[in-house]
């Protein structure tokens, strides 16, 4: 091979390795501790969404859905590691183990709920804006307070 082949070669390979590097957006655990859940009966729901679409309520539109084990009034939900960005997260106490959030009359919840920020709702579920946080990339826990 010719000498400046293998030098355009090398230069569009390694050109590539640093747009890849400049591309890749930090990863890291994160993880959400719910408290104040009333018993241990059934388990924690957590959903995380990157935008006000289908939250809280369409676990459908969540990027994950976690289910955690709840010990002592408290669970801790892990997502798969996440990357950097700005993200809300919408939970719930499946007392009754049937894998949905039970409501009752006009939607009011009959299980316990929670969401970042400790963002409530007036007239209804919280707006992604009032529990949206920025997720830096790197390990990261939320405590959120359930409420029934």
């Amino acid at each position: 091979m010719s000498r400046p082949f293998v030098l355009v070669v090398a230069w569009v390979a390694l050109a590539g390795v640093g747009r890849a590097a400049a591309d890749t957006v930090p990863a890291g655990a994160l993880s959400v501790r719910l408290m104040d859940l009333r018993d241990d009966r059934g388990r924690a729901g957590c959903l995380l969404f990157a935008s006000e679409k289908g939250f809280p309520k369409d676990p459908g539109a969540a990027l994950q859905k976690v289910w955690c084990a709840i010990t002592h009034g408290e669970a801790t939900c892990r997502f798969d590691p996440t990357r950097a960005g700005v993200y809300a997260v919408a939970c719930f106490h499946d007392e009754n183990g049937n894998g949905k959030l039970d409501t009752g009359l006009f939607g009011i919840p009959q299980e316990g709920t929670a969401a970042s920020n400790d963002a409530k709702g007036t007239m209804g579920p919280p707006k992604f804006n009032d529990a949206k946080f920025s997720f830096p990339g790197s390990d990261m826990q939320l405590r959120l307070h359930v409420r029934y």
